[in-house]
């Protein structure tokens, strides 16, 4: 009987081990994506247009519920300069993020943000859903896909 709780014991040790190795797979995983993030949108708010070159991929696509849809990184990066910068600041809504590991490419993060009209204060700003998907290229990371929704 004594035999059969140790082979149950190690069976469950085994399993949690596994278990608590993508957990922590995961949570770093999490964390990687959500400095990313902020890291992008700290170059967005303070329109570090260099650093949001970087970060995005060379085949992006990004798709605007009301803008449609950019695949001009160039192009792109131009329409932020001349729409965002110094007009708009985005914030996150704090605890929404979401990640999702994609194999062999990168990762999905899902969540909501509030975008703020810097030349009018006082406008109310409704939180909306956000999709990136980050592809990893070795130690890179580069935003290949969005989809922004207000």
């Amino acid at each position: 009987m004594n035999l059969i709780k140790i082979i149950i014991y190690i069976i469950v040790a085994f399993f949690a081990s596994i278990v608590s190795g993508q957990s922590t797979a995961n949570a770093d995983l999490f964390q990687t994506i959500k400095k990313l993030d902020s890291t992008y949108f700290t170059a967005y708010n303070e329109c570090d247009m260099a650093k949001q070159e970087k970060m995005y991929d060379e085949d992006i696509e990004f798709y605007h519920d009301m803008g449609g849809l950019s695949t001009d990184k160039k192009e792109l990066l131009e329409s932020i300069k001349n729409n965002i910068c110094g007009k708009v600041t985005r914030s996150l809504v704090e605890g929404s993020i979401e990640v999702y590991p994609i194999k062999d490419y990168g990762a999905i993060e899902i969540g909501m943000h509030q975008f703020y009209n810097n030349l009018e204060p006082n406008a109310e700003s409704e939180p909306s859903k956000f999709i990136v998907f980050w592809k990893q290229a070795g130690p890179e990371w580069h935003i290949s896909r969005v989809v922004s929704l207000h």
